[in-house]
């Protein structure tokens, strides 16, 4: 008995000896990821604001001038250009990634053969390189590519896809919707997960038919991903910069006039002579609406619940 009380004694020790010699506090776990979101997240966000407010150029120190920055932007004519084409990007890409990818989590949701396949072929799109993805539809939509070949050859004639302004807007959204689709029928899959069959079974039984039942039973089962779809969706949209920059080119297209708010950001604050200070009060403009954004979707949905 007295062995075995001495070996309990010699190992309460030594554990509070190993207890001493761990590190107790948490912040010691946390400091990696916080020494990088620091340096890759607050220090830029807090840099762009400071220049917000400056002259600076790439290579020349910025003095401070007040809100002559936000001022010029009002009699901007691209920054107007830019907001606009933003804003109908916003417009035309958010609805169709909202309900299709819907459509297609209910569609590959069946267990039925080869399904799987289908499931990775959908999302294939979203783990391809948006630089090929673009390359792609560039080399499909250009006035010798392959779909304007198919169109003369049954007679319509070729299509301006990327030399008219519009239709190369409406070109660029709906790659930016081919490239969503897959992501966000994954987050639609995971919610039509926790949809109890029963549910359906019951509306089945009372008469109801399958776009009763998607309106009755799914869309309200899912509403709270259908938010966060939109939600996500509406920001990527709003900051939309590849797809128009590799369809368009750097000028953005035929006078400019296809460029979004984030390529004219990009545009001004580069290259030698980049005005840093100018494009970073374009960049505090795209935080604002993006963050107003995000509001307006989630206090759309809280009024909805109430």
């Amino acid at each position: 008995m007295a062995t075995s009380a001495v070996s309990r004694v010699r190992s309460a020790r030594g554990m509070r000896r190993v207890r001493r010699q761990l590190p107790t506090s948490p912040w010691l776990f946390a400091a990696p990821g916080l020494l990088i979101t620091g340096v890759f997240v607050l220090y830029p966000f807090v840099s762009t604001l400071a220049n917000a407010f400056t002259d600076r150029r790439t290579l020349i120190p910025g003095h401070f001038v007040g809100l002559a920055n936000f001022r010029e932007l009002l009699h901007d004519d691209m920054f107007w250009t830019g907001l606009r084409n933003s804003t109908l990007y916003v417009l035309g890409v958010v609805p169709a990634l909202v309900l299709l990818p819907l459509l297609l989590a209910l569609l590959v949701q069946k267990n039925i053969p080869g399904i799987t396949f289908f499931r990775s072929a959908f999302y294939t799109p979203v783990v391809a390189s948006i630089v090929v993805v673009g390359l792609i539809w560039v080399w499909l939509l250009d006035e010798r590519g392959l779909i304007n070949s198919l169109l003369e050859t049954i007679g319509i004639g070729r299509v301006g896809f990327l030399s008219d302004q519009w239709l190369l807007l409406l070109s660029a959204m709906a790659v930016t919707v081919w490239k969503g689709l897959g992501y966000y029928m994954i987050i639609y899959l995971a919610a039509l997960a926790n949809v109890p069959r029963e549910l359906h079974e019951a509306a089945a039984v009372d008469g109801a038919g399958a776009v009763r039942r998607f309106l009755t039973v799914t869309v309200p089962a899912v509403r709270s991903t259908m938010v966060l779809v939109g939600a996500l969706s509406s920001v990527a949209a709003f900051k939309v910069f590849s797809e128009v920059y590799l369809m368009a080119g750097p000028s953005g297209g035929p006078a400019g006039e296809d460029t979004t708010l984030v390529m004219l950001v990009q545009r001004t604050g580069t290259g030698l002579t980049g005005r840093v200070g100018y494009a970073s009060a374009l960049s505090v403009v795209v935080f604002v609406v993006t963050v107003a954004l995000m509001l307006l979707v989630l206090r759309a949905d809280r009024r909805d619940e109430t």
